[in-house]
């Protein structure tokens, strides 16, 4: 990897970083789903500066150049962000059911008792005190 190359990679894995961290002060992005970007830029900060290792991982799998090594493994991040994102997104179409459910049986059951205080005789007239 040339210098130059290095450089841009950095600036860019920096910036990414600077990015998810205010849009977190923000309150834009949740604490929870940054800690999976700060990880994806310190990965892209590893390979830019320990090419070796990624030379390594490549020999490993048996990839020819490392540019494959790199879009497997990106491929496999994606796939991974793409299931996390699909299981919460399902956890919270679950919570969105139950509490529309107990929002309809809340109303009903407020629209039972107004009811009942609607239906409900009125109290008994006061007789008035005997003469005398």
């Amino acid at each position: 990897m040339t210098p130059r190359q290095k450089v841009f990679a950095t600036l860019v894995a920096l910036a990414f970083i600077v990015i998810i961290v205010e849009l977190v002060r923000r309150r834009k992005l949740r604490i929870e789903y940054s800690w999976i970007w700060l990880i994806t830029a310190s990965m892209i900060m590893t390979v830019v500066w320990r090419y070796d290792w990624l030379e390594a991982l490549t020999a490993a799998i048996g990839a020819v150049l490392p540019t494959t090594t790199l879009f497997i493994g990106s491929t496999l991040v994606l796939m991974f962000l793409t299931l996390h994102l699909s299981l919460r997104v399902s956890q919270l179409t679950s919570q969105v059911k139950n509490l529309t459910q107990e929002a309809a049986l809340l109303r009903y059951e407020l629209s039972q008792k107004k009811g009942e205080s609607r239906d409900s005789p009125a109290p008994p007239a006061r007789e008035p005190p005997p003469p005398g």
